[in-house]
């Protein structure tokens, strides 16, 4: 798919390779999952052969991550609370909510800082930001800040490993399998832990 990408890529102008870019940069947050992160890695490796720059690149793509993050966020403040909160979902309790509410007030804006890092979560933390109605300019900046950071490892990576897309393929499915990974390790730790605790507080009584 990357050398596919990559030839379509080649053959537009500046402004619409620019335009492209926006465009996955943006509904990556709206329609996951979607190629954005390969397709601004390839953008990226077209620096030295057409007139794309690092800087209009890094700007362009993170604005586009961060409006399409708002855009998640008011789905999820106006439309959150009928979804989540309306007792349809029966697996969600009123007490496990609750405890959401809490862990999004104290960790919200971390998460939205560490979102881009977070392969598979990045929408759903979107939406969760609206439902607990986090500060929209706060919101939108952290998600700003969180698109830049990541967006510079990635063209960075584009335009040092040029047009040779299967190692560019190879180090962004090692990554995410990795981030995947370890997040599959510490929630099974967070289970054990809460089981732990209930087992060791019936055992009390």
């Amino acid at each position: 798919m990357l050398q596919y990408v990559l030839h379509q890529l080649s053959g537009l102008d500046t402004n619409t390779i620019y335009l492209v870019l926006f465009f996955f940069a943006f509904i990556e947050n709206v329609f996951p999952p979607s190629p954005s992160d390969v397709v601004v890695v390839v953008g990226a490796s077209l620096i030295a052969t057409t007139g794309v720059d690092f800087i209009p690149i890094l700007i362009i793509t993170s604005c586009g991550s961060a409006l399409g993050f708002l855009l998640m966020y008011y789905v999820g403040y106006y439309f959150g609370e009928k979804i989540v909160r309306s007792g349809k979902l029966k697996f969600i309790s009123e007490d496990a909510l609750h405890k959401a509410d809490a862990w999004f007030s104290l960790y919200g804006y971390w998460l939205i800082l560490a979102n881009r890092f977070l392969p598979g979560t990045r929408s759903v933390i979107s939406f969760f930001s609206g439902v607990h109605n986090l500060r929209v300019l706060k919101t939108f900046l952290f998600a700003l800040i969180s698109a830049t950071l990541w967006n510079i490892f990635i063209v960075f990576l584009g335009m040092e490993l040029g047009e040779n897309a299967k190692l560019i393929d190879y180090y962004l499915k090692t990554y995410s399998n990795i981030v995947v990974l370890i997040t599959v390790l510490i929630g099974a730790g967070i289970l054990i832990r809460v089981y732990w605790k209930k087992h060791k507080g019936r055992n009390a009584d």
